[in-house]
């Protein structure tokens, strides 16, 4: 928290000559801005287009600098964006109100770049079906979108938690827990899915495709810089919308790129297309558009906060899943409408669409 301390002047001169200046340094346009990002088969082209010149193009275009930084840990880069070390942030619409909304920083969907349909994965071990794993222990980041998908897997036969005992395993550590012989279930994402998979006996029981649009990968913001900045918004859009649009070109320039980003994210081009063909991407602003004015996103981030209240995960002491505001582009608010720390906006990518840049 930020301590701003008030100092007195002996002269009202001095007093209005210390206001006029502090007026001006706040309102003197901010021209640096930092973007954190992860491995993940949707959030991969952040760093070809930093590595590839495209982040330098669109900032250079709006006059602004843009230093783009990947992490290796998804939560520590979620965790310095809340901080304020960072002004946007790729993450997931759950983790997005979990996180930096819980938090309080006031966060805007800038981008929503696809939603997992597939990559996220319930597997059992010598079982068939999603009725199999009751009474069983299942390994998993516990309050992930892994937790989530759980809960959604047990909804779909009637059942509960109640019924499995939830085992925290980090996802650096599933792939070998597996392998021992006490663990029967786990839940999952790409490309350790996929790696899993592999392993005789394993089979899948329910994924994301059953739950279409429901685990949404975002690229957000500070809302506040946001509003202040909004040729941020406008490079920012500016960069993902031609930086996928070679992702889903059926050339060898995307052919190429699509491989640049697989051998960045430690998979060959096989093993991203494979993961690609798992998620929805939203390559044409427009498609972006739709998805995010649609209702059914509405729907969606009521099962999300919900899950998060029931797992304590929207601030200590909060009465209710009203308790974090979420605002969404035909101006409805679900939630503490004093209390409005999320959004989503189409501003950026419906200016993209309609080839306002």
């Amino acid at each position: 928290m930020r301590i701003v301390k008030k100092i007195l002047s002996v002269t009202a001169l001095t007093a209005s000559l210390a206001l006029s200046t502090a007026f001006d340094a706040a309102a003197a346009p901010k021209r640096d801005f930092k973007v954190a990002w992860s491995i993940y088969v949707g959030w991969m082209p952040w760093g070809y287009a930093n590595d590839h010149g495209i982040v330098r193009k669109w900032a250079d275009k709006y006059g602004i600098n843009i230093e783009v930084t990947r992490f290796n840990d998804y939560v520590e880069s979620m965790n310095q964006y809340t901080a304020g070390a960072y002004d946007a942030v790729t993450l997931t619409n759950m983790d997005g109100l979990s996180i930096p909304a819980a938090g309080g920083v006031d966060t805007t969907a800038v981008i929503v770049g696809d939603f997992s349909n597939g990559n996220d994965a319930v597997i059992l071990k010598g079982k068939t079906t999603i009725e199999d794993i009751k009474g069983g222990n299942v390994n998993l980041v516990e309050f992930s979108v892994s937790h989530y998908l759980l809960a959604r897997a047990l909804e779909s036969i009637g059942s509960t938690e109640r019924e499995v005992r939830v085992v925290n395993t980090s996802d650096a550590d599933i792939v070998a827990a597996y392998q021992t012989p006490d663990v029967t279930a786990v839940v999952t994402w790409n490309p350790l899915v996929s790696t899993i998979l592999r392993t005789p006996a394993a089979t899948r029981v329910f994924d994301s495709a059953d739950i279409p649009g429901e685990i949404i990968d975002l690229l957000v913001a500070n809302t506040d810089v946001l509003k202040d900045n909004p040729d941020f918004g406008k490079a920012l859009a500016g960069i993902w919308y031609e930086t996928v649009a070679l992702v889903a070109a059926d050339t060898a320039e995307g052919k190429a790129a699509r491989e640049a980003m697989g051998a960045a994210s430690g998979t060959d081009l096989a093993g991203y297309d494979a993961q690609l063909a798992a998620t929805r991407l939203f390559d044409k602003p427009a498609d972006a558009v739709a998805f995010t004015a649609s209702p059914n996103l509405q729907k969606t981030m009521d099962l999300v906060r919900n899950f998060l209240f029931e797992k304590g995960l929207l601030g200590s002491g909060a009465p209710s899943a009203d308790a974090v505001g979420i605002a969404f582009p035909d101006g409805t608010i679900h939630g503490d409408k004093g209390n409005v720390k999320f959004r989503f906006t189409t501003e950026y990518m419906d200016a993209a669409a309609k080839g306002a840049l």
